[in-house]
């Protein structure tokens, strides 16, 4: 199962895992019959769609070997300004659905023949910080310590638990970044893109949502089993510095 899989980094993975040979079910807000396999509509930010997401792969497959929690948005403000139902929002989709996910995936996981993979689509920004992106970094903060805690509770069962961290994707919630970071900064989109979006990047240019889906093909491998309980970083060298 992919969450967010409508577009970007989501979309990306459901072909790449596809294409490997996996049955994978997407979930986005609204169901995507352009997937190459099934696909739910379901609010993510509900327990009622967590449940419903893990209860309809389960229908469709019989098992659920491998999570993808990947949906989320971004929301750009001084924290003065900062609405406070965002981040409630920002939290339940990006927080608590990992771990809601994980919990009602839990028995699956562990019956899973191959070991069960628990993947969470983090961020440089779990492992570092930007201003006026105090829910967003809060949050990916918050699932590399939710992937630490389900690694160690799953070792014994096989299951493994990683963070994939990049920097910035080029993906529909970066393009509105840079506009929301325009207004926020009070300076034209192109100075975002060169003086905030590529900043904290060594190597200047955006990563591929197929280079996030490689990733994650490669840590649903045998060798990929050698990493659990931390992150994944692909972020050009951003926490180099």
């Amino acid at each position: 199962m992919v969450t967010g899989s409508g577009s970007g980094i989501g979309r990306a993975i459901v072909d790449r895992l596809h294409g490997d040979g996996w049955s994978v079910l997407g979930v986005d807000l609204k169901a995507d019959e352009t997937l190459p396999g099934p696909s739910l509509g379901a609010d993510l930010t509900t327990r009622e769609g967590n449940r419903a997401a893990v209860d309809t792969a389960l229908e469709h497959f019989g098992r659920l070997d491998l999570v993808v929690a990947n949906a989320g948005f971004q929301h750009v403000s001084p924290v003065a300004d900062f609405d406070e139902d965002r981040w409630d929002a920002l939290l339940a989709i990006l927080l608590s659905s990992p771990f809601l996910l994980a919990k009602y995936a839990w028995p699956s996981l562990r019956a899973a023949p191959e070991g069960g993979r628990f993947i969470a689509i983090a961020s440089a920004h779990a492992l570092a910080a930007s201003p006026y992106k105090a829910g967003y970094v809060s949050a990916k903060h918050g699932v590399l310590g939710l992937v630490k805690t389900l690694a160690l509770e799953g070792a014994e069962d096989g299951i493994t638990a990683t963070a994939v961290c990049p920097g910035y994707v080029r993906t529909p919630l970066v393009e509105k970044q840079i506009a929301d970071q325009a207004r926020a900064h009070g300076i034209s989109e192109d100075r975002v893109i060169e003086e905030v979006i590529l900043t904290p990047h060594a190597r200047k240019r955006l990563i591929e949502p197929s280079e996030v889906a490689d990733v994650v093909a490669f840590l649903n491998t045998p060798a990929g089993s050698t990493f659990t309980g931390s992150p994944v970083t692909m972020d050009m060298g951003w926490t180099a510095r």
